[in-house]
């Protein structure tokens, strides 16, 4: 059998799941994010939260800030250098996926 060639194969798993994706997403967009604002916007659970940034932390793709604002604990997540291309090359094959083939094919 022959390598796969359909752009499936291309995307990443780590980034493909609903949660991780929307975060990711929204990460993107900023250079680093408060975690209450990120749970808000992206509208899951703090263990939801937790859980999928630990993976995306694992996978090196976000970085986990804490800290205090006054007295109060906060925590920041940023996407890291490797999470911003992993999220550019997932997006590039969504985009060669929708696109649909190429005439001819």
């Amino acid at each position: 059998m022959s390598s796969p060639t359909h752009p499936r194969h291309r995307l990443d798993d780590v980034i493909h799941q609903p949660v991780r994706f929307s975060v990711v997403a929204l990460l993107a967009a900023s250079s680093e994010a408060e975690f209450g604002f990120v749970r808000d916007t992206v509208e899951v659970s703090d263990s939801v939260l937790s859980k999928q940034v630990a993976v995306l932390e694992q996978a090196g793709y976000v970085a986990v800030r804490k800290g205090y604002v006054g007295k109060r604990p906060g925590t920041w997540l940023r996407l890291t250098d490797e999470g911003r291309s992993s999220f550019a090359d997932h997006l590039g094959t969504l985009r060669t996926i929708a696109a649909g083939p190429a005439p001819g094919s």
